[in-house]
């Protein structure tokens, strides 16, 4: 008897009557893919932003693996945390970004042609490189 007392307590504990399950909330919006941009992923020109957001910002975006990765590194460097996000950055150039996409680095792997076009890659890294 005593022993189904505890047992009918913990499970008040654990499961009150009073508990209400809800939906949970709507994912972050790091977590969430942004839009595309429209238009030929082949063709030169389009917002390399945009393109940074769609392609690149699962991990370099705010709260990305990337990005967390990277404060260390620039913490490291003696640099503020803030430069972790690459939009942040006034030191990168569009040679440099090309290779790391291309190659990959550390935990980021390389890049197909596929994932990111040339065009789109050569967008992005203009943004990034802020025409250096």
């Amino acid at each position: 008897m005593r022993q189904m007392a505890r047992w009918a307590l913990g499970a008040a504990l654990i499961a009150p009557a009073t508990l209400v399950f809800a939906d949970p909330p709507p994912p972050p919006p790091y977590q969430m893919r942004a839009q595309a941009p429209s238009g030929n992923r082949l063709n030169p020109g389009r917002d390399g932003k945009v393109l940074f957001e769609n392609h690149c910002g699962y991990c370099h975006l705010t709260f990305g693996m990337g990005t967390n990765l990277l404060v260390k590194q620039r913490l490291a460097a003696g640099a503020s945390p803030a430069t972790a996000l690459l939009a942040n950055r006034d030191d990168l150039t569009a040679a440099y970004v090309h290779a790391v996409v291309r190659m990959g680095k550390g935990a980021m792997p390389p890049q197909t042609r596929v994932d990111v076009t040339d065009a789109e890659l050569d967008s992005v890294a203009a943004w990034l490189g802020r025409g250096k």
